[in-house]
C-alpha cells in the first residue's frame, strides 16, 4: 500500500501511518466544505474506509494526493447531497480557527489574525459549494489547478474560472473589505492567497 507520501508498505500497521499522515488535512478539507464538525468527521472516516478498501487503485507517485482528496471531496459532496434538508445545522467556522492558527508574534497580533481568519472562513462558508470546494483545495490543501481538475473531474480551465469567480466574490465581500493589511503576512480583502496562510 502506498502512503500519502508515495512510500510503499506491506503490513496492516501501514494503515496507522497512513491515517496519521493524512487525517488532519483531510478533516480540515472536509470541515471547510461541510461546515459541520460531526459531518466532517463522518465524511473523512467514510473516505478513509473507501480509500483503504480500494487501496490497490491508488496511483503511484504524484497521483496519490489528488486521488485521496478526490475520495474525500466525493464523500463530502455525497454527504451534502444526502443532508440537503438539514444543512441549517451547520456551524460557523470559529471552531476551525484554532485548528488553522499558527503561533503568532504577540497577543494583539494573534487576536487580530484570529479575527481576520474568522472573517475569511465565514466568507468562505458563504461561497456556493462548487466555488468553496476549489478554494479549499487550492489554498488550504495546497493542490495545483491540475490536481484540483483531477479531483473534481473538470478541465483545468474550469478550475481557473471557478477560482477567479470565488476571488471576485471574496474580494467584494463587505466583511472582508473592513480589514486592512496587517504586517507582511496579512490577509487582505480579496486576497485568497492570504487565506492559505491560515
Amino acid at each position: 500500500m502506498r502512503g500519502l507520501g508515495g512510500s510503499t508498505g506491506r503490513h496492516e500497521d501501514s494503515l496507522e501511518q497512513w491515517l496519521a499522515d493524512g487525517y488532519a488535512p483531510a478533516y480540515r478539507t472536509a470541515f471547510l466544505i461541510l461546515r459541520n464538525p460531526a459531518d466532517a468527521e463522518e465524511a473523512v472516516q467514510d473516505a478513509f474506509l473507501r480509500a483503504w478498501r480500494f487501496r490497490a487503485a491508488i496511483p503511484a507517485g504524484e497521483g496519490v494526493r489528488p486521488w485521496l482528496y478526490r475520495v474525500v471531496v466525493n464523500s463530502c459532496l455525497s454527504k451534502l447531497r444526502s443532508d440537503r434538508g438539514r444543512r441549517e445545522n451547520t456551524t460557523g467556522f470559529s471552531d476551525l480557527a484554532a485548528l488553522l492558527a499558527e503561533d503568532g508574534p504577540g497577543p494583539e497580533m494573534s487576536a487580530l489574525q484570529a479575527d481576520v481568519h474568522g472573517a475569511v472562513l465565514d466568507a468562505l462558508g458563504r461561497l456556493p459549494e462548487h466555488l468553496r470546494v476549489v478554494v479549499v483545495l487550492r489554498y488550504y490543501a495546497q493542490l495545483s489547478e491540475r490536481e484540483i481538475a483531477a479531483v473534481i473531474h473538470r478541465r483545468p480551465g474550469t478550475v481557473k474560472s471557478r477560482l477567479h469567480d470565488a476571488k471576485a466574490i471574496l474580494g467584494s465581500d463587505p466583511a472582508l473589505a473592513a480589514y486592512e493589511p496587517v504586517g507582511a503576512g496579512a490577509v487582505r480583502a480579496g486576497d485568497s492567497e492570504g487565506a492559505a496562510d491560515g
